[in-house]
């Protein structure tokens, strides 16, 4: 989101981090609140702008626009214009991103899973 100075310790560390391990460099695209909703909702279909923020509970414009911006520069979604009046744009997942969904269905599957063992125990616990 915002931008750091090419020459700081935090970039440094990050280039060298990135570099080093692949799994990093994954979670550093699709790291935030909301990217993964973003592309799990683009899974089925290819949507315009209100399609997908109708089905992301209280993402702001700003927000979507700025993770849609990101995930088209890192080559995850498609974005495409048609030229008409008014513009429509869709946008729908990359081929790259396509392999990511076998992924985020098992992720998902684990958070359930995970969150339902935590929540008994937070309730015994008095969390």
């Amino acid at each position: 989101m915002s931008k750091r100075k090419p020459s700081s310790t935090n970039t440094e560390n990050l280039q060298k981090l990135l570099n080093f391990c692949g799994v990093v460099y994954a979670v550093d695209l699709l790291g935030g609140r909301w990217k993964m909703i973003i592309l799990y909702k683009l899974e089925k279909r290819t949507l315009r702008f209100g399609e997908l923020k109708s089905r992301i509970p209280d993402i702001s414009d700003r927000m979507l626009t700025l993770h849609l911006q990101e995930l088209e520069r890192d080559g995850l979604i498609t974005r495409t214009v048609y030229p008409e009046v008014p513009p429509r744009v869709e946008y729908s997942l990359t081929e790259s991103a396509r392999k990511l969904a076998p992924i985020w269905q098992q992720l998902e599957q684990w958070g359930l899973e995970h969150r339902g063992q935590l929540v008994p125990q937070q309730l015994t616990a008095g969390v």
